[in-house]
């Protein structure tokens, strides 16, 4: 799976990123982080995730993403995502720094947000803004090689991409404390037992293999109906009962309203056999 993925032909649109149409399957990208000298997140990787974001949200943009690498370092170590590109920041003013990580914040909280069920695929150093990137997935998945941590409170800062103010809702209070107050780096195993991932799986081919699957099933069911569900789970968390209920109701009726409850009905037999309808453009469903 790995040699299927990485030899599909990237879009050209992006230079940082490696953005490719899963070979396999037509509505579903795969984003590879192969950039700078340890995968760190700079200027430019920012500018083309925002980028990357706003083609995931488009009415004919894909309906699953699966993001991973497979960058190995000198020394042969794995590596996901190092963390931030500090260097970058040497001559910066303090305003520039703080409208930075305002922005890299907003734009991985749009990124969570986008109408798309994004697997992410961790094989090595997923440190810092590594482990702040799982906070835009929606299924994660690990190998043995997978490392997570916080280290930026021992550099004088806390972690800025959503790492202080979303990971606790991933994994507790508690953990998050645990990682950012320590600075301490977890296994794979561990990150599996703290719900930071999902899934272990032993090789890096293996996890593509399991991500493609999962999406292979996504793609088969209503762009529109997808992102009205997301949309919907993930502005219910926090809130009141009657308010979840509500806006579960209103997720509800924007496929209704969409068509495509009649599209469900009347093509029943063919999902049945395990078809895909046409389904039609993703509509918009904000709620």
């Amino acid at each position: 799976m790995l040699t299927e993925l990485t030899s599909a032909e990237r879009l050209d649109a992006y230079q940082a990123l490696i953005v490719r149409h899963h070979p396999q399957l037509p509505s579903v990208w795969t984003l590879e982080f192969e950039h700078g000298k340890a995968n760190e997140v700079g200027v430019a990787v920012l500018d083309e995730l925002a980028q990357l974001t706003e083609a995931l949200c488009a009415p004919e943009g894909p309906v699953a993403l699966i993001s991973f690498s497979r960058r190995v370092s000198a020394k042969g170590t794995p590596i996901f995502i190092s963390g931030a590109n500090v260097t970058e920041r040497g001559g910066w003013s303090d305003q520039e720094v703080k409208a930075h990580v305002r922005r890299q914040r907003s734009i991985l909280s749009a990124l969570r947000r986008a109408p798309v069920f994004h697997v992410c695929v961790v094989h090595g150093v997923a440190l810092g803004w590594g482990t702040e990137f799982l906070i835009t997935a929606d299924y994660k998945l690990a190998t043995p090689s997978a490392r997570f941590g916080l280290p930026e409170t021992g550099l004088g800062i806390l972690p800025g991409a959503g790492g202080t103010s979303e990971l606790s809702s991933l994994i507790s209070p508690a953990h998050a404390l645990r990682l950012g107050m320590t600075g301490e780096r977890i296994s794979c195993d561990e990150a599996l037992r703290i719900g930071l991932v999902q899934e272990r799986h032993e090789e890096l081919s293996e996890a593509l293999a399991r991500a493609t699957a999962l999406c292979a099933l996504t793609a088969r069911n209503s762009p529109t109906a997808l992102a009205a569900f997301k949309e919907g789970l993930l502005n219910s968390i926090g809130v009141e009962p009657s308010e979840r209920m509500e806006r579960e109701a209103l997720a509800y009726e924007r496929c209704v309203a969409a068509g495509q409850a009649a599209i469900g009905r009347r093509d029943f037999t063919l999902i049945r056999a395990g078809e895909r309808p046409d389904w039609g453009p993703r509509r918009d469903t904000q709620i």
